[in-house]
């Protein structure tokens, strides 16, 4: 079953941001976003699409010593998840099944970015 995590990205640079990272296609892609991601439904998180990221990357925790991402990442969330609809660019839905985000999500792309949100 594929997983996903949330890092807590403590950076230098950018400062504090969640980034949201599903495997898909063999890696994990990833979006930043500068609040946690929503526990409850009624909340709407509005975030980047960033490169993807190696299936490695899931469980990583520690420094970035250099580059524009240097800082601190710790897993906020992880576990598994169940992929509903994928429209790569334009809407994603998800289950995802994690010690704090547990329900259907969806991500869709906007003008201004990727809304992230819970679903009743």
């Amino acid at each position: 079953m594929p997983r996903f995590v949330v890092h807590e990205h403590r950076a230098k640079k950018a400062g504090l941001h969640y980034d949201l990272r599903l495997e898909i296609d063999g890696v994990l892609k990833s979006w930043a976003f500068r609040k946690e991601p929503p526990i409850q439904p009624g909340i709407k998180r509005l975030g980047i699409r960033q490169p993807d990221h190696e299936l490695s990357y899931i469980d990583f925790q520690g420094l970035i010593r250099e580059g524009y991402g240097a800082g601190v990442v710790s897993i906020w969330d992880n576990g598994e998840m169940e992929i509903i609809e994928y429209s790569p660019d334009k809407k994603i839905k998800v289950i995802l099944k994690g010690g704090k985000l547990s329900g259907e999500y969806v991500l869709i792309n906007t003008s201004r970015g990727w809304l992230l949100f819970k679903k009743k």
